[in-house]
């Protein structure tokens, strides 16, 4: 049985870093030191980053040269899609970002045309500034030897680290891009709940050569004769798959069911539960086409009955709430067939109750203040003693309110048509779609 393995065996393995938590300590294997190939120490720590995911910290030490090496591990699954993360650095209050980068990942700064190749480094998890003294350290490793063969060369790398150094005053702004196509690397943004303005996050779908360097073998799909038979049968029956737990890895069963939204369109619900321990998801996916314009949708909270309101949100629909000046992005959440209130509990949840920033290392009196806050900001909305407005900004069309006057119009509720940037399209993949005269020459 492997560590990771044993591990899960003893229940709550992966846990976020607290210094106070006893129970959670690393653990300790004996390893060989490659440096000077005797016997050395590996520490293990498994943890998970606030609002991202499980990690392996691995911290390696050498008695007898002294000999130190660290790295992390990704302890989940390689994504369904790429992330890229491009940061406007602008404070030196920046540099303390906390930063995964895994083996995959390569990291750019077009200011000075820098790039860390994938697979050049092992992964790490830092800082903005540890990233930048990392790769100053790579330069600055063979140095001394280049001095002796080839000092033009040397000269303009020792220029090039200094300019690297001059970047950790932040005394002009540059861009740090992270591109990932394991989706396994991660920025922080230090203002949730609130939408960062200097970080942007872009999934996409990984390419042939991607999936050929993470080593992924791609199965082609073949064309089902009978796929309107199919879909009949679904829409008769809930169709179970064999899965793995998102929490504790173990295997778990995912049910999916196509349902009819009265007054809208088929959707996809499923619905994950684990027997190991007791984790419970659902998703909602849309069941049909991407819809030729936008929605937006804005409900003005007038009524405590307005939270019995049926919700749909789309995997691609952002929420916000002007008066709380809260965004929540189409990235944070997956989508979801619940009510309004259930809507609320689950943001409020995710930012107050389950923030790992709430506790441990990470947690400060100015942060929790302020999550405090946003908390009874929210219980006060669904006991309806604050007037709000709940829009759902969906630039595929597939989110849904229900309107409670059906059919007739809904007067405190708005509904939106618009048209599509050229970089939501792109974000959604639809530049790139070719669906008129496909296949003629």
């Amino acid at each position: 049985m492997s560590v990771i393995e044993e591990e899960r065996v003893r229940g709550g393995v992966f846990k976020n870093i607290n210094a106070d938590d006893e129970d959670h300590q690393p653990t300790v294997i004996e390893s060989l030191c490659m440096n000077c190939y005797k016997n050395g120490s590996t520490r293990l720590l498994f943890t998970k980053i606030p609002f991202f995911k499980e990690i392996i910290i691995s911290s390696f030490t050498c008695p007898h040269c002294n000999w130190t090496n660290t790295e992390i591990q990704s302890a989940g699954r390689i994504q369904e899609q790429g992330v890229l993360y491009t940061l406007q650095v602008k404070t030196k209050q920046d540099m303390n970002r906390e930063v995964v980068k895994s083996d995959s990942a390569s990291t750019r700064i077009p200011q000075l045309d820098f790039e860390i190749p994938p697979f050049t480094q092992k992964g790490s998890l830092s800082t903005i500034e540890g990233l930048l003294d990392r790769a100053v350290a790579g330069l600055e490793q063979d140095q001394p030897i280049r001095k002796g063969t080839d000092p033009a060369v040397a000269e303009k790398i020792d220029e090039f680290i200094q300019r690297l150094k001059k970047l950790k005053e932040v005394e002009e702004e540059f861009t740090l891009i992270i591109d990932d196509p394991s989706g396994n690397s991660f920025i922080e943004n230090p203002f949730v709940p609130q939408k960062d303005t200097a970080l942007s996050v872009t999934y996409y779908n990984r390419t042939a050569e991607h999936n050929a360097a993470l080593g992924i073998e791609v199965e082609e799909k073949q064309e089902d004769e009978k796929t309107g038979d199919d879909i009949d049968a679904m829409r008769n029956e809930v169709l179970v798959f064999n899965t793995n737990c998102p929490e504790c890895n173990a295997p778990a069963n995912t049910n999916m069911k196509l349902v009819q939204i009265p007054h809208f369109k088929e959707v996809i619900i499923m619905a994950t539960n684990c027997d190991s321990c007791g984790h419970r998801t659902n998703e909602v996916k849309s069941g049909g086409a991407t819809e030729e314009l936008g929605t937006r949708i804005t409900l003005h909270l007038t009524d405590p009955s307005d939270m019995s309101r049926d919700l749909l949100k789309s995997e691609t629909c952002s929420v916000l709430i002007p008066e709380l000046e809260f965004e929540l992005g189409m990235a944070a959440v997956g989508g979801k067939f619940t009510t309004l209130e259930g809507l609320l509990k689950d943001i409020k949840d995710l930012i107050v109750s389950k923030n790992p920033f709430m506790c441990g290392d990470s947690f400060t009196a100015d942060r929790a203040g302020k999550l405090e806050l946003f908390g009874q900001k929210i219980d006060k909305i669904m006991a309806g003693e604050m007037d709000v407005h709940i829009i759902l900004d969906d630039p595929t069309g597939n989110s849904y309110i229900q309107n409670v006057y059906a059919p007739d119009p809904d007067p405190e509720m708005k509904i939106e048509k618009y048209t599509r940037t050229f970089e939501q399209n792109e974000d959604l993949g639809l530049n790139d779609m070719k669906t008129e005269e496909y296949g003629e020459k």
